[in-house]
């Protein structure tokens, strides 16, 4: 028996140009009939085992067509995706049920659960079902491939060998294995021209045909380019702004550099957190949970367990301790009146992002401008662009050539930071909102100082690695041995960034460490006899620009025989660096390494990452002497 591979999909090759007039539907499907299996219903769950297809043969005007029954022949991913419609007559606006589970049998049939909903059309017909009154089952199914197979008694078989089965429907017309309900969703089965290997013929050209093509093509194409601006929008949480970019027309590319922009200006995410109300927000006392998980009694914890636990439920993360509420960490308590006239404690609104505020707050690269991205889940790939289409004159009648903006992705992965602090027998045993405000601190202040540190200098293990150590951004030297800072090298740091047209925001500024600051306040800016220093009272701005001052920046680099104390000084657009968090701080108690002392460490872990999305924003001077 001969066999020949048919690809549906191929019109160009395979399948004949159907005339305007007998062109269907792209909605429509292919339908065949089947008897349900009344014997297993489930009437309480509003449920039944029904057949949906099998290797029935059905006539069609080319010959037979069997539906192949192996897993490798049928995409089950939409009907088995618990998604999937049991409609009444194949109509989709009669949804009367949901398809819960499918499986193929031993004997080549396709069966599924399908399970009633409780409107009034969907119990009418369950009850039919129920019954006996309505007994057949109609599967609308798309042929991606056929097979020919011609048997020995001159019949041709075509055996869809790769095909889709869409919804399940309840139908009035009884099974008949003989013929076929309804039409093809591309070209009907009966207009699949087979390849004749004997006698070759050549097809008659045709304009409307040739137009036709082209229209398909182009309408493929804009259907690929669609399914890639949803995807990227999705994968960055603007679906959205992405549909709303197929609305206007945009290209892909277009899509790509508007989306850099987007980024460039979204706030914090409020995600992976309860919604808790202000009322429940008041009652959360982070005390309360780090007694209660010191002595492993929460019973008078019971509402920050729950906290934590639905955290993690809507992070789909595990603490390692318990998990704090970003409320938590940027909670305030406001005096109303005064203690003389019986002043009281006033509870304030707080959303879930406070914990990046509060953290942000502390941060220098915080008020320099850093971008924050939190409440993400999974890796990260932030698009960014690399290179730029250029413009440029053209002579009359001569084409514009091609200029095309490639782009890269910075990707950004959960690290775990983990930070403690100790606190004493008699603090753990206050209940008052200033232990509160005292351990909140001391937590926010340690994770602020590492996540810092790395944001300008890391690059240790595990560390991510910040400013300094990021390929490609500008550099400044003073000499073989470093030098003093001058005002011409701060210059020449901005011109390092401008050079690389990388100076577009209001997020640029200086940042430097305490040492270079004293040594700037103190050094003529044009002559030793000078009264104007480099830098300035009241020492917020050099050159025009934002200065910030962080201990963070090093202050003990090597220099040729100038060992161990150069400092760094940086330039660059702040914008551009982005600090990622995921999930909520995961806090675990230790009540045993200083509990010679009575004390309590706090240990808190959180997942982070920093990059920098164009290293040419940034330039750094790293061999000042002070």
């Amino acid at each position: 028996m001969e066999t020949e591979i048919i690809p549906v999909v191929e019109p160009e090759t395979d399948i004949a140009v159907v005339p305007e007039e007998d062109r269907q539907e792209t909605t429509e499907l292919d339908h065949r009939s089947i008897e349900v299996l009344t014997r297993e219903i489930n009437e309480e769950k509003r449920t039944v085992r029904i057949a949906v297809s099998s290797e029935a043969p059905v006539e069609r005007s080319f010959g037979l067509e069997v539906l192949e029954h192996s897993e490798s022949a049928i995409d089950l991913d939409f009907l088995g995706s618990g998604r999937a419609p049991l409609l009444l007559d194949h109509d989709p606006r009669s949804q009367i049920g949901v398809i819960e589970r499918t499986e193929i049998g031993s004997d080549a049939v396709l069966r599924a659960d399908v399970r009633f909903g409780k409107g009034a059309l969907a119990d009418e017909v369950f009850r039919d079902v129920v019954d006996g009154i309505r007994t057949n089952i109609s599967v609308g199914y798309r042929i991606d491939e056929l097979s020919k197979h011609e048997r020995d008694d001159g019949t041709v078989e075509m055996r869809a060998v790769h095909w889709t089965p869409m919804e399940t429907s309840i139908v009035s017309i009884p099974a008949d294995k003989s013929v076929g309900v309804g039409r093809s969703a591309t070209a009907e089965p009966s207009k699949i021209l087979i390849k004749q290997k004997e006698v070759p013929m050549e097809p008659e050209v045709n304009i409307d045909d040739v137009r036709a093509e082209a229209g398909e093509s182009a309408r493929a194409a804009y259907s690929k380019q669609v399914t890639e601006i949803i995807a990227l929008g999705a994968k960055h949480n603007k679906r959205d702004f992405a549909e709303e970019s197929i609305g206007k027309g945009h290209s892909i590319e277009q899509f790509r550099g508007l989306l850099l922009e987007k980024i460039g200006d979204a706030k914090p995410l409020e995600v992976g957190e309860p919604d808790l109300t202000p009322r429940e927000q008041n009652s959360y006392s982070l005390m309360r949970a780090i007694r209660a998980a010191a002595s492993n009694d929460w019973r008078e914890a019971g509402f920050e367990r729950e906290v934590s636990d639905e955290i993690g439920h809507v992070s789909g993360r595990t603490a390692k301790g318990f998990f704090v509420p970003g409320h938590a960490w940027g909670q305030r308590d406001l005096i109303a009146g005064t203690d003389a006239d019986g002043g009281h404690l006033k509870g304030v609104n707080h959303m879930g992002s406070e914990f990046i505020e509060a953290l942000r707050s502390r941060l220098v690269i915080g008020s320099m401008g850093a971008r924050v991205m939190s409440g993400l889940k999974g890796d990260v790939s932030i698009p960014k662009m690399a290179t730029v289409a250029a413009a440029a004159f053209v002579a009359e009648n001569s084409a514009v050539s091609e200029q095309n903006q490639t782009f890269g992705e910075l990707a950004l992965v959960p690290r775990t930071l983990g930070v403690m602090t100790d606190i004493s027998r008699k603090l753990m045993l206050q209940s008052d909102p200033s232990a509160e405000a005292i351990v909140r601190n001391d937590l926010l202040n340690a994770v602020a100082a590492k996540i810092e540190s790395v944001s300008i200098a890391g690059g240790g293990s595990n560390e991510p690695t910040g400013i300094t150590g990021t390929s490609g951004i500008g550099s400044v030297a003073i000499g073989t041995n470093g030098g003093a800072p001058t005002f011409a090298s701060a210059v020449n740091l901005v011109k390092e960034v401008e050079q690389d047209n990388a100076a577009i925001s209001g997020s640029m500024g200086y940042l430097t460490n305490a040492a270079v600051k004293a040594k700037l306040s103190s050094t003529a800016k044009v002559a030793s006899s000078d009264s104007v220093m480099i830098l300035d009272a009241p020492w917020t701005e050099l050159y025009g620009y934002k200065f910030g001052v962080t201990n963070h920046v090093p202050s003990n680099l090597t220099k040729g025989s100038t060992s161990g104390t150069c400092s760094a000084m940086i330039f660059g657009d702040f914008s551009q660096m982005i600090l990622a968090f995921w999930s909520s701080p995961d806090v675990l108690i230790d009540p045993y390494t200083n509990s010679s002392k009575g004390g309590t460490r706090v240990v808190v872990f959180q997942d982070c990452d920093v990059g920098i999305r164009h290293a040419q924003s940034f330039a750094a001077c790293l061999d000042y002497t002070t």
